[in-house]
């Protein structure tokens, strides 16, 4: 399957499809281990309420990346995916960093390489990433991902840092990685 393939399916087969692939920008990244789903029926979507200004890159075509700033702090990569216009979006927690890691520590600092993108702010500070980069295409320069080889193993737990719809099973894992940015945390298949 290709990456634009993978992008096209359902918000949940997508988050799950994501995991284990190589995301790259600018050369800088490394294999996805995290990501959540949002759905535009969901109220923890940024969706929810419809097309804004804000959010208009998650409406658009499966590989639009939808990057806003999260509490004014730190910048955030989601990934649009089903039918465009239908704002259903995978959000990327963490990665293994596996390219330019010498990038990623001048750019996140002092911290141990496990930390260096664990969690959605630090995974785009890491790789550099802003709010130039909305409505840039994930498959197409200066970003690129990759399918992995071979499948990996999925557990599904809640999100994580949310005050809606906090119950909903729509985070998925490589599981017992050590990438994670939270964890260990009851998993199932």
């Amino acid at each position: 399957m290709s990456a634009r393939e993978l992008l096209a399916g359902s918000v949940h087969d997508v988050a799950r499809s994501l995991l284990g692939c190589t995301f790259l920008h600018e050369g800088v990244g490394g294999v996805i281990v995290e990501v959540e789903a949002y759905a535009p029926e969901d109220p923890a979507s940024h969706a929810f309420r419809g097309r804004t200004e804000r959010n208009a890159s998650m409406f658009g075509v499966a590989g639009t990346l939808y990057v806003y700033r999260s509490y004014g702090i730190h910048w955030c990569v989601n990934v649009a995916c089903e039918e465009q216009g239908r704002g259903a979006a995978v959000l990327l927690r963490a990665l293994e960093p596996t390219h330019g890691l010498a990038e990623m520590r001048r750019r996140r600092g002092d911290v141990a390489d496990a930390l260096l993108c664990a969690g959605p702010g630090r995974l785009a500070q890491a790789l550099g990433i802003t709010r130039e980069h909305d409505g840039c295409s994930i498959v197409e320069p200066p970003f690129a991902l990759e399918v992995p080889a071979a499948a990996v193993e999925v557990a599904v737990t809640p999100r994580v840092g949310l005050t809606k719809a906090v119950d909903l099973p729509w985070r998925y894992v490589i599981r017992d990685s050590r990438w994670l940015s939270r964890g260990p945390r009851p998993a199932s298949p």
